[in-house]
């Protein structure tokens, strides 16, 4: 409930109260924990509170973990999702959007230039990140382009014994599809997508943008509200299922971007494992991490046209952007005394 600010602040919270107040484990315990989850594909704190459950009592510690994490912000965004849909007018969602989305955009550009390092650490990374921003010019689909990038990221990385992103379209007229469509695309979603949370913007503009089911300043908002509101940011799905569908959109929508993590979660410990013995493996998920964030690039790009509109809107991304960098700074400065 008050989890505001991400996976990084999420993993922070529980840190602090796992390991520093209840000792449930230990902090390398909790350190393997956290890189583990950065191994599969799904939202990375949410996993985490699964594993952490699972630790502490088995299969049902890890439905425990995963529900009470997941639940509450679910109910808090359905609750913004009503005020958008059947309250708010036209206008006072464009005066909230021109204060939102300028901010949300800084926060994402914060967040890429943070996980630079994690995207480009030598210059095998920056091979497969110029890979993925020429797969996007050329229009290929994410999946592809991700599967493309991990194989040659694996070439790269192992001897060699061992062995696009579609553009935003302004919407004439909205598609509505089935609740099983949309159960079906947001179950695709949370199986593939791999990385940091923010990389579901990718994954948003090709499956759900560019098939006419929103537009792209609904997706948008619905970035806003999955920023601003506790949890797991994942729950941007859960905005646009009820954008949509209404109750029962948003209801299969988070069925299906959350379903598969309960099935990653189960298999973290075997990860670690595995990547440790397997170079091959290790590499790949590495080149998969690397082109998810230089398409994250490739998207803020293209979403700045809807959050810079006017002057004013760029003093609030500059402000926004500049504050959020100097507390980073301050942080690096405190980690290295």
């Amino acid at each position: 409930m008050i989890g505001v600010g991400g996976p990084a602040a999420h993993i922070a919270m529980m840190r602090r109260r796992v390991v520093q107040r209840d000792a449930w484990v230990s902090d390398d315990d909790f350190v393997r924990l956290v890189g583990a989850c950065s191994l599969v594909p799904g939202p990375n704190s949410t996993e985490l509170a699964m594993a952490l459950g699972a630790r502490r009592a088995g299969w049902r510690g890890l439905l425990l973990g995963g529900v009470s994490f997941i639940v509450p912000a679910v109910v808090i965004v359905c609750f913004f999702s009503w005020l958008y849909e059947d309250v708010l007018t036209s206008g006072a969602i464009a005066d909230l959007r021109r204060w939102l989305v300028p901010v949300v955009a800084a926060i994402v550009l914060d967040a890429l230039c943070t996980l630079r390092t994690t995207a480009v650490r030598d210059a095998r990374d920056g091979v497969v990140v110029v890979a993925t921003l020429a797969g996007a010019v050329l229009g290929l689909p994410e999946l592809l382009v991700l599967l493309v990038v991990g194989g040659a990221s694996m070439l790269l990385r192992t001897p060699p014994r061992v062995m696009g992103v579609s553009m935003i379209i302004p919407s004439v007229a909205v598609v509505v599809p089935s609740l099983s469509k949309l159960f079906l695309v947001f179950l695709q979603i949370g199986s593939v997508i791999y990385g940091s949370g923010y990389v579901l913007l990718v994954f948003l503009d090709s499956e759900v943008v560019a098939r006419g089911w929103i537009t792209s300043e609904v997706l948008l908002d619905a970035i806003s509200v999955g920023q601003f509101t506790p949890g797991p940011v994942f729950t941007t799905a859960t905005f646009i299922g009820w954008h949509i569908g209404g109750a029962m959109g948003a209801l299969v929508a988070t069925l299906g971007i959350f379903g598969p993590s309960f099935l990653f979660a189960t298999f973290i410990e075997r990860v670690v494992d595995v990547s440790k013995r397997s170079r091959a493996f290790a590499a790949l998920l590495r080149g998969v991490s690397s082109g998810s964030i230089a398409l994250m690039v490739v998207v803020m790009w293209r979403l700045a046209d809807e959050a810079l509109t006017d002057w004013w809107a760029g003093v609030v991304f500059i402000a926004v952007f500049s504050a959020l960098r100097a507390q980073a700074l301050r942080r690096r400065r405190i980690a290295q005394r």
